[in-house]
């Protein structure tokens, strides 16, 4: 499916905080050194006026991060639904505003799993069953060329990683064009925002890659599935029940994935080598 602009959007703020600030710090010669750490701040999320959950953030891209975290939560089924984000920090909090609201909002809030996501992740809603339902294209393909093409990008790619550390990364890739890169102090918080931003514009995840700096959780497997991206890869390793899930829904999950080295664990179907499937 080819990538739509989609027009009108959601009325939205730009409220984006600055990604670090400045400290000094002592160094191990007992010098004054002005040193950048990364941004952290509450966001409470407002949905028709409910309060649904507290999130930490960096606060690099917060409209896309609420929009995202109601679609992987499956809060709402399209972005089309949503009259307005409005971010204000003077009091942390986001107000999102829906055409109809969500009719099962408290059945929805009363199941919920709390997932590895640096301790900060929470599944809300029946999510097996969910999962169950999830159809992955079987004719999308990556080259070992293009993982190593995509893997130089990222490698290359300045970030506030390499300025002050604490933050994890993720990425949208189609081959080795990236699309998307967001940084957060929690990779859950990344890939959401990714997910924000693929829905206010109109992107399919079909023919993508998802990359992150994080390890191959079940909350990371079931994002990107429900994105509708095939390929999961990253620099990290992997969670039994992620590689359990990763089997069920049929990603192809690629870990420890540096340089010219990777670990092919999934949907070895998707993945050619040298010219040749694996």
């Amino acid at each position: 499916m080819a990538d739509l602009a989609r027009l009108p959007r959601p009325l939205l703020t730009d409220a984006a905080r600055p990604a670090t600030i400045e400290i000094s710090a002592i160094n191990e010669r007992g010098e004054t050194v002005p040193t950048a750490i990364a941004g952290e701040h509450p966001l409470t999320l407002y949905l028709d006026k409910r309060e649904l959950v507290t999130l930490m953030t960096l606060g690099g891209a917060p409209e896309a991060l609420v929009i995202g975290w109601l679609r992987n939560q499956r809060m709402l089924a399209s972005i089309d639904d949503i009259v307005s984000v409005q971010v204000d920090w003077e009091v942390n909090a986001a107000a999102i505003t829906t055409h109809h609201g969500v009719a099962d909002l408290d059945a929805r809030m009363a199941t919920r799993t709390v997932t590895t996501g640096c301790g900060q992740g929470t599944v809300f809603g029946d999510l097996m069953e969910d999962i169950e339902r999830i159809r992955l294209p079987a004719d999308a393909r990556l080259t070992e060329s293009a993982l190593y093409a995509m893997l130089d990008v990222v490698r290359t790619h300045e970030t506030i990683y390499k300025q002050a550390g604490a933050v994890h990364g993720c990425a949208l890739f189609r081959g080795a064009e990236l699309l998307y890169f967001v940084e957060d102090v929690g990779r859950h918080n990344a890939v959401d925002a990714i997910a924000g931003h693929m829905w206010l514009d109109g992107v399919d995840g079909g023919d993508k890659i998802f990359y992150t700096t994080g390890r191959l959780t079940s909350e990371m497997v079931i994002k990107a599935a429900q994105m509708g991206i095939p390929f999961l890869v990253s620099r990290s390793g992997l969670t039994q029940m992620g590689y359990d899930i990763a089997r069920q829904v049929g990603i192809t999950m690629i870990g420890r994935s540096q340089g010219k080295h990777y670990l092919l664990l999934t949907g070895m179907e998707r993945f050619v080598r040298d010219g040749v499937a694996a």
